[in-house]
Formats: structure tokens, sequence, C-alpha cells
């Protein structure tokens, strides 16, 4: 492993994204629920913050050469919980229909079933470029959704972009981790 390319503290700079990532769920949360129907410009802000320090804290750590266990752990997971929760809460009001929640949610339970088998055996699969885009267009796509009236349709478009877009990226995913088992 090579050395860090910063100084310690420096170093500890993504990991702290993460969690401020982590501590902004509830935030969210709390926004979201005080918005009800309606659309939250202090929600979507306070997501897209969270969609920017995902970005950020990966590309810090692979760019200053400190990525961590934890942060190999957290950063995944702060994702998904603030992407889960933001569904979860658009479906709850009203403005995401269940099956964007039914797929979101189950994208999630098999990248979280896979890291549960592939983890033990020592594998990994790194994020491919279709999946940080599909990333991407959903951040943005529920941004939207959560800033724009409930009877917007184009949020909903940009949203099912991202979702074809995760769903091919997963093919890869699986496809990877296929061979990588069966070696």
């Amino acid at each position: 492993m090579e050395a860090p390319a910063v100084s310690a503290p420096l170093a500890q700079l993504p990991n702290a994204l993460t969690i401020a990532r982590l501590a902004l769920i509830p935030v969210f949360v709390v926004l979201m629920v005080r918005a009800g129907h309606r659309p939250s410009w202090p929600a979507g802000v306070v997501f897209g913050i969270a969609g920017i320090t995902d970005q950020v804290d990966g590309f810090l750590a692979r760019r200053w050469r400190v990525q961590s266990h934890f942060g190999k752990l957290a950063d995944p997971l702060a994702d998904r919980l603030m992407i889960d929760a933001a569904v979860i809460l658009l479906f709850a009001y009203d403005r995401l229909p269940w099956a964007g929640l039914v797929v979101i949610l189950g994208r999630d339970l098999i990248l979280l079933a896979g890291s549960a088998l592939l983890a033990p055996r020592g594998l990994e699969i790194d994020v491919n470029v279709l999946g940080k885009a599909a990333t991407w267009v959903l951040y943005a796509a529920v941004f939207f959704r959560i800033v724009t009236h409930k009877t917007a349709d184009w949020p909903l478009a940009i949203f099912w972009t991202g979702i074809a877009l995760a769903l091919v990226a997963g093919v890869f995913y699986i496809v990877t981790a296929w061979r990588e088992v069966r070696r």
C-alpha cells in the first residue's frame, strides 16, 4: 500500500465527510416530514450536500491514497441510507410511484446481499463508471423531486433514467462478481 499523499489530519477528511453525511440523514428526514406533500428546498439542500459529499469523500480518499476499511463500509452505507430515506419519504408523501420505491430498495438489498457474500471471500467489486453515473443521476432526480411540485413529471423522467443506468450497471457488477467467485 502506498503512503498517503497528505498529512495525517487531512487524511481523516474523507471519513469525516462520510460521518457528516450519516449525521445529515436524521436532519433530512425531519425536514422532509415537516414539508409533507409540499416541495422542500431545505430538505433538498441537505440532500444535495449529502450527494456532493458522497462524490467528494471517495474522490479524496482515492486521490490522497487514504482509503480505509471504515470508509469502504461506511461510505456506501451512508449513500444507501440517504437515498433510501428519500425514496421512502417521497413514496409516503405520494411524490414517487411504488415501482420506484421497490426498484431502489430491491437494488439496495441485492447490493447488501452481494457484499455479504463476497466480503468473507475477500472479494471487492470496484464501482464502475456506469454505476457512478447512475448514482449521480439518481441523486439529481431525487433532489429535483424533493424541490419541485409533485405534478412536475420531468424529475420522474430523470429518475427512471437513473434506474435504467443502475440496472445496467448492476448487470456488469453481477457478471464481475460471478467471474470473481468462479476463480
